[in-house]
């Protein structure tokens, strides 16, 4: 059965408010999560209220179609994928209903993400005590389901010790509460029917009969996210967090039993959150960050339990490849320029309290420490590039990738020295290694082998070294899972760990709970075994077309795609990846949703290549190419470049729509306009203009630019001048805003520099964007001849007005002519007018210095363009991108604010097509238009993008100017 029947599917649209979705690419997109596993679900429902929970329960129960739960789908062991109904919360149930700041409390449901309740709780100074690294787009319900925890966990313990009371539906579709009750209360109930008195019947039988094999066979230390909690019934547990501040542990109260924590990690196999209770914790209202650097992973491992005499808040390990792999990310490279070296570990050692002096203090008693942080900024950032310490460890080109299995084994503290030493041992036995990250201060050891799950030794090496992994952790008292729970990766394991005991009590309440097995079936509880369903395993055959880009970075096209390893940092909230999804809140739309499709496509594993192929087609149609992926993705996973090789290869078979080569060839078609400009204009401006430009598909409810005059500018006498540049025009610059043209030509003559105009307009980014990398290749080609005749020796800069013209140089170029000595030397040696005049002349001086501005008090709001956010610093060290012209206007004294914003939505045609204009205005409205709109009197909006500018302007009051205008109207 591939999804379930169109009766079935109707019969669960009526009962519920929300939606259910059964076609090919909702079934592709949620086959996988952060895991090695893909199995291909029956649909996705998208509840919008508890009732919603119910009707479906009540509906599946009776049809006998299993459940599964799923949040941001970040789970590392396979928790939520499988054969089911998903049944995904973050789309709709994401509200936070209350916030008690006298109670220290708060209302959830399960779709809310954890870092955007954070900041509704910060405004009282509380926050929820778990922090795991996947904050920014983890949701409750996958945080109790997971049973999660963090960095701080040595202070705020695990999830379930900060669930009080939740509102559930059972597998009947019977919606209950679990809350600290009197035992008396509990035991009235168990005499009842139905499914939750069975639950709390086996529940109370447990806490008597399961005691003495708890206590005998239980992992040592509390750091457990592996079984079912049952040592909450007692309740016990053999030790507790060190900083521990929340009375006894696990939390409990005399002669009263909660059974909601027993549910904690349960992953969706007990009982479907609706509704949590949560404690909360006051923010900490100082920090100090301590950096320590070692010379190997196992003597920072063995510095740690000295450390803890100490009192920190947090102990982490980051291994060099960690570092290593943040250096090559834009977004993080510049967070890590304080550290020094090449350590081969360092630990971050905070320390949290009331009184600054005396945490920095105690940070000065450590051992090989480096760096001591203070401000809160630079704190924040390092702790961010240790979040995605995940995703940097998986960029590894090729079919061998280090991959989650044995992912977070947790051994009391004063063990995870030798526990380090002798893990390495066993990766190495197996011929090969892995990197080593940890919760130190936990004993919480993170590592991901390296290894190639497509071959029948791979599979084995994974097997072997769980089962020694799992043997050495025992020896040390430790847990199979630390924070990542079961899923499929590690249920056949349950047994060796607790014994047969404890495993049948897991399967006694199981079955109290679910007796027909319809939710989240195989986890935890008769699990498959850790090699089966795997997505990259012995039956995946890859067969991608030939492309025209190089992909040899990634070992081909199909490298490219598999970078992919679905840990979803692109479902973020914030940041500049990725913003359709940001916008609809639609997995479709998502870097991660666009990888898992197009990975179908090249495979053919679930569904038939024509319905794939439309299904890569629709979710590639609404990306945006803004590169933010690029920047922002831990595995570097580039779309953009993805769908510009798709939409080409699409269009063999498939016929183009006529506006495609409308704008594509717009350099073209406006230089052919210019000759024609009043009825050029009369089309894209007239009422019947845009009314017969909507039969190719262009929105009426926007005008295209209008056409103006050439820029008829001089170049000035050989010798006038102390240097030559070469001037990249744009089609945008040249053709519909020429005074532009003007003012840089200003600016640049002013500072000494003789400009050379290249006489082929443009880079080709209209043709790339479109998908047309043949007719891209020739105007490259074509780009290179004119400069090679400008600069023979090829010497000069290049500067350039419009950012994703310039990014075509220094990236795309890179890909589409590959091995032409030419592309990286111009790619180094072009600049934005901004950062060409922050760079030295050939006096080695600041160009900028050569020029007199008169700022008169101007206030500026910028937005940046997003393939600005996407590029990596310049190797001469000096500001640039969105830096860079921040930098130009602080320089000459003018104040400028930088809107914190992703992509504006336009993104050259996509907001002027008609079924684009709902989500270009979307994305706009999510940050660019409100900071707009809320921007003071004297604030002028500047943006170095056309399409950003067009953005603005066509949906605000605002005129937005190039910031090049800007400096040009101020030189005296």
């Amino acid at each position: 059965m591939k999804s379930i029947s169109r009766e079935l599917k109707q019969k669960i649209q009526k009962a519920i408010a929300g939606e259910i979705q059964t076609d090919a690419a909702s079934r592709v997109i949620y086959s996988t999560d952060a895991s090695i596993y893909q199995q291909e679900p029956l649909g996705v429902v998208f509840p919008r209220q508890a009732d919603d929970l119910a009707a479906l329960l009540a509906i599946c129960a009776e049809h006998h179609v299993p459940v599964l739960p799923r949040g941001a789908g970040s789970s590392l062991a396979g928790q939520t994928v499988g054969r089911a109904l998903v049944v995904d919360f973050s789309r709709y149930m994401r509200l936070i209903e209350e916030i008690n700041p006298e109670e220290q409390t708060a209302w959830v449901q399960p779709g809310v993400v954890l870092s955007t309740f954070n900041q509704a709780a910060g405004k009282h100074r509380l926050q929820f005590g778990p922090d795991p690294a996947s904050a920014d787009r983890a949701t409750f319900g996958g945080i109790f389901g997971n049973n999660s925890t963090g960095a701080h966990s040595i202070s705020y313990g695990m999830a379930a010790d900060h669930l009080l009371e939740v509102e559930a539906t059972l597998a009947d579709g019977s919606a209950v509460v679990f809350k600290s009750e009197p035992l008396d209360h509990l035991r009235e109930a168990a005499d009842g029917n139905g499914l939750y008195a069975g639950m709390v019947r086996t529940a109370l039988g447990l806490r008597e009969s399961a005691v003495p094999a708890i206590r005998a066979r239980w992992p040592k230390t509390w750091r457990n996210a592996s079984g079912y909690a049952l040592n909450y019934l007692i309740p016990w547990s053999d030790s507790q967090p060190p900083q521990w501040t929340g009375g006894p542990y696990p939390p409990a109260a005399d002669g009263q039993l909660n059974i909601a924590p027993v549910l904690v990690g349960s992953e969706g196999t007990l009982a479907v959150f609706t509704r949590m209770k949560v404690r909360l914790v006051p923010v900490e209202p100082q920090r100090v960050l301590a950096v320590l650097a070692f010379d190997s992973v196992a003597e920072a491992a063995e510095a740690t339990p000295e450390i803890l005499t100490l009192t920190p808040s947090a102990v982490e390990l980051v291994p060099r490849a960690i570092l290593s792999k943040a250096r090559t990310i834009p977004a993080y490279a510049a967070r890590l320029n304080f550290l020094e070296g090449d350590p081969a570990a360092v630990l971050l050692v905070e320390f949290s309290g009331d009184e600054k002096g005396a945490l920095l203090d105690k940070a000065r008693q450590l051992e090989h420490t480096q760096v001591v942080l203070d401000d809160p900024v630079q704190q924040r950032q390092l702790w961010e590039v240790r979040k995605v310490g995940l995703g940097l460890l998986m960029y590894m080109v090729g079919d061998a990738k280090p991959i989650p299995f044995i992912e977070d084994a947790a051994v009391p503290v004063e063990h995870l020295g030798p526990f380090v030493r002798e893990f390495e041992r066993i990766v190495a036995s197996y011929g090969t290694r892995g990197d080593f990250y940890a919760h130190a201060s936990a004993g919480c050891l993170h590592i991901r082998p390296v290894i190639n799950l497509k071959t029948v030794e791979g599979i084995e090496a994974m097997r072997n070294i769980t089962r020694d992994v799992v043997d050495l952790a025992l020896q040390y008292g430790g847990a199979l899972s630390g924070e990542h729970a079961d899923g499929q990766a590690r249920g056949e394991w349950l047994e060796r760990v607790y014994g047969p005991e404890i495993t049948a009590a897991f399967r006694e309440l199981k079955s109290a709970a679910d007796p027909e097995g319809i939710l989240n079936p195989g986890k935890i509880i008769d699990s498959p075994g850790m090699a089966d369903n795997l997505r990259f395993g012995l039956n995946y055959r890859p067969a991608p077309w030939q492309p025209v880009q190089d992909f040899k970075d990634v070992e081909g096209l199909a490298g490219a795609i598999e970078m992919c390893n679905g840990a979803g940092v692109c479902r973020q909230a914030n940041g500049a990846m990725c913003p359709t999804f940001q916008a609809s809140q639609d997995e479709l739309h998502s870097t991660r949703g666009r990888a898992n499709l197009l990975r179908e496509l090249i495979s053919g594993r679930t569904v038939p290549f024509e319905a794939a192929d439309e299904a890569a087609f629709e979710s590639l149609s609404m990306c945006l190419a803004c590169k933010g992926c690029k920047a922002e993705c831990p595995s570097a996973v580039d779309v953009a470049k993805l769908k510009y090789e798709f939409m080409d290869q699409y269009y063999t078979r498939h016929n183009r729509p006529l506006r495609d080569y409308l704008f594509s060839y717009i350099g073209e078609v406006a230089r052919f306009g210019q000759a024609l400009r009043w009825p050029a204009n009369l089309l894209t401006q007239s009422a019947a203009g845009k009314q017969a430009l909507s039969w190719l598909g262009i929105t009426k409810q926007r005008s295209l630019p209008a056409i103006h005059p050439k820029a008829r500018l001089e170049n000035g006498r050989k010798g006038e001048y102390a240097e030559e540049a070469i001037f990249l025009s744009d089609p945008f610059s040249e053709y519909f805003t020429p005074k532009l043209l003007d003012d840089a030509h200003s600016l640049l003559s002013k500072a000494g520099c003789q400009v050379h105009f290249l006489p082929v307009i443009g880079t080709g980014r209209t043709k790339i964007s479109k998908g047309f990398m043949q007719a891209a290749k020739k105007h490259a080609e074509k780009f290179f001849e004119a400069v090679d005749k400008i600069d023979p020796e090829g010497v000069m800069p290049l500067i350039g007005l419009e950012p994703s013209e310039t990014a075509m140089v220094t990236d795309d170029y890179l890909s589409l002519l590959p091995g032409d000595p030419r592309v990286a030397a111009l790619a180094g040696l072009t600049y934005s007018v901004e950062e060409f005049l922050l760079r030295p002349g050939q006096d080695g001086l600041p160009r900028l210095d050569k020029l007199s501005f008169e700022v008169n008090g101007a206030s500026i709001l910028l937005h940046g363009h997003c393939h600005q956010k996407a590029q990596k610093a310049h190797p001469d060290g000096i500001s640039s991108g969105v830096a860079a012209t921040l930098a130009v206007f602080t320089r000459i004294g003018a104040g400028i604010e930088l809107i914190q914003s992703g992509c504006c939505g336009m993104a050259g045609a996509f907001g002027y097509e008609r079924e684009h204009l709902e989500m270009s205005t979307q994305v706009a409205e999510m940050f660019v238009l409100p900071a707009v709109r809320a921007r003071s009197e004297d604030q002028v909006v500047a943006a170095p993008g056309a399409s950003c500018r067009a953005q603005i302007e066509s949906l605000s009051d605002a005129e937005p100017q190039h910031p090049v205008s800007l400096l040009a109207g101020m030189l005296r």
